[in-house]
C-alpha cells in the first residue's frame, strides 16, 4: 500500500514517548509498504537532513516543511496564549497547525493514489476533511482527558480558569476530528472504550505501546541496583510530569528520609526547565541528568521506578522500558493505566504520595520482593509489548480500514 504518516515532528532521533511509537510501529512497515513521512521541520537546518537522511536509507520519503513552531516561552507567548482565547481552536493545536503542512498533504493527496493518510497528531486530521481520502487517527492519548485532570489539580484559580477553557475547546475539536475520521487507534481498550461512548467514534482498533526488549535488557541483576536510589524518567517539558517531580521533592522524598535517611532521587529527562535546575542545584540527595543519550545505564543501577502521576492519559512507555530492564516499579493508578500488569503482582500501585513513600521504604528494605515483581512484570512485556508484534497488528488495521472502502 501506498501510505502517507502525518506527524508534529521529525520523530527521529524519537526522544519523546510519541516519537518512540511513531518510530517503532513505522520502521517494520517500511519494509512491506511505500511510506512517505510528513512533518514539521525544526530550526535545527542539520537536524532536518539527518531525519531526512535516516528515514531515506530505509526507504521511507520524508516530505519536511521549512517553517517550524513558535518557542513557549517569552513575552510573545504569553500575547499567543491571550490571543488564544477569541480562537476556535485549542491552543496546543492553533500552535502546531502548519500552513505548509496542510499544503503538503493537499498536494499529496491532490497528485497521488494514497491509500491511507495516519495522522499522527490530531492537529493536522481534519486537513482532508469533505474528500474520499481513507484516514486513520492515531490518538496516542485521549487529550482532552489529560486537559481534564489538569484543571482539576490547578491550584491557581486564573490558572484553573484558563486549563478549563482550553479543555472545552479541546473536547470539541478532538469529538470532531475523531469521529470523522475513518479508524482512531487507541493505545489502550480504556482510550478506545473512552472515545466510542463520549465522543461518538464509530471503528476504533488498540494497538499498545511496546518496547524493544533486546535493547534494555541489559543484564542487570538485582545485587548490582542500589536499592536506595528511585528513578524518575520522563520528558520534563510535559506539564503531567513536572506535577509527578513537584510531589516528589516536596511530598513523597521527603516522607521517604524521615525513615530512610540514605534515599536519593535521580531524575533523568528531556529539556528541564530553569526552574527545576535551580530547585535541584543545592539538593544533595537529588540528581538531575537531561538530554542524556541513553537511559539505560540510569535503568540499570537505581533501586526502582516511581510513577506519581496524577494528570495524563494513554501509557507509560517508561513503566515497559523498566520492566523490560529488570527494575521494579511503583506506580499511581494513573500512571500505570492502559497496560495490562496487575497490582501487586508486576508492581505496586498506590493511590496518594502518603501510599507511594510507604511502598518506595518496604522495597528499600526488601529488594527482593522488588526483583519478584520485576521478574513478573518482564514477563508481561515479553508476552504482550514487543514492538515488531505490535507493528503487524498496526499493518492488520491498515489493511481492515482499507478494504471496508472497497479499494
Amino acid at each position: 500500500m501506498k501510505v502517507a504518516i502525518v506527524n508534529e515532528g521529525l520523530a527521529y532521533p524519537p526522544t519523546a514517548g510519541n516519537w518512540l511509537r511513531t518510530l517503532n510501529l513505522m520502521l517494520p512497515l517500511a519494509a512491506r509498504h511505500d511510506i512517505t513521512y510528513v512533518c514539521r521541520g525544526t530550526r535545527d537546518a542539520k537536524a532536518n537532513a539527518n531525519a531526512k537522511a535516516f528515514y531515506a536509507e530505509r526507504g521511507i520519503r520524508a516530505l519536511i516543511s521549512r517553517d517550524h513552531p513558535a518557542p513557549n516561552r517569552g513575552v510573545k507567548f504569553y500575547g499567543r496564549l491571550a490571543a488564544n482565547l477569541f480562537s476556535p481552536y485549542p491552543y496546543s493545536i492553533a500552535a502546531h497547525r502548519s500552513a505548509q503542512v496542510r499544503r503538503t498533504i493537499r498536494d499529496l493527496a491532490a497528485t497521488e493514489a494514497i491509500d491511507l493518510w495516519q495522522f499522527e497528531t490530531i492537529s493536522y486530521a481534519d486537513t482532508l476533511a469533505g474528500t474520499s481520502s481513507r484516514t486513520l487517527v492515531m490518538a496516542h492519548n485521549v487529550e482532552s482527558l489529560i486537559w481534564k485532570r489538569l484543571h482539576e489539580t490547578e491550584a491557581s484559580a486564573p490558572k484553573r480558569w484558563y486549563i478549563g477553557h482550553q479543555w472545552r475547546k479541546y473536547e470539541r475539536f478532538e469529538a470532531r476530528v475523531l469521529r470523522a475520521a475513518d479508524c482512531v487507534v487507541a493505545v489502550s481498550a480504556e482510550d478506545a472504550a473512552l472515545m466510542r461512548h463520549r465522543f461518538g467514534v464509530r471503528q476504533t482498533a488498540v494497538v499498545d505501546n511496546g518496547v524493544d526488549i533486546a535493547h534494555f535488557d541489559g543484564g542487570a541483576t538485582p545485587a548490582a541496583r542500589d536499592a536506595r536510589q528511585v528513578l524518575f524518567l520522563g520528558s520534563l517539558e510535559w506539564r503531567p510530569n513536572l506535577d509527578s517531580v513537584d510531589r516528589l521533592l516536596g511530598e513523597i522524598m521527603p516522607a521517604v528520609r524521615a525513615t530512610e535517611p540514605d534515599a536519593r532521587l535521580c531524575i533523568v529527562g528531556r529539556n528541564p526547565p530553569a526552574s527545576l535546575v535551580r530547585r535541584v542545584r543545592d539538593e544533595p540527595q537529588v540528581e538531575l541528568h537531561a538530554d542524556v543519550p541513553d537511559v539505560r545505564p540510569w535503568l540499570a543501577r537505581a533501586g526502582m521506578l516511581a510513577v506519581p502521576l496524577r494528570i495524563g492519559g494513554g501509557s507509560r512507555l517508561k513503566i515497559l522500558e523498566a520492566a523490560a530492564a529488570g527494575l521494579p516499579v511503583v506506580s499511581t493508578r494513573i500512571g500505570c493505566e492502559g497496560l495490562t500488569f496487575l497490582a501487586d503482582r508486576d508492581l505496586r500501585v498506590v493511590e496518594s504520595t502518603s501510599e507511594m513513600a510507604a511502598a518506595i521504604v518496604a522495597l528499600m528494605r526488601r529488594p527482593e520482593d522488588g526483583a519478584a515483581l520485576a521478574r513478573n512484570a518482564r514477563s508481561v512485556v515479553d508476552a504482550y509489548y514487543d514492538w515488531s508484534r505490535l507493528a503487524n497488528r498496526l499493518e492488520a488495521v491498515w489493511l481492515e480500514t482499507v478494504s471496508a472502502s472497497g479499494r
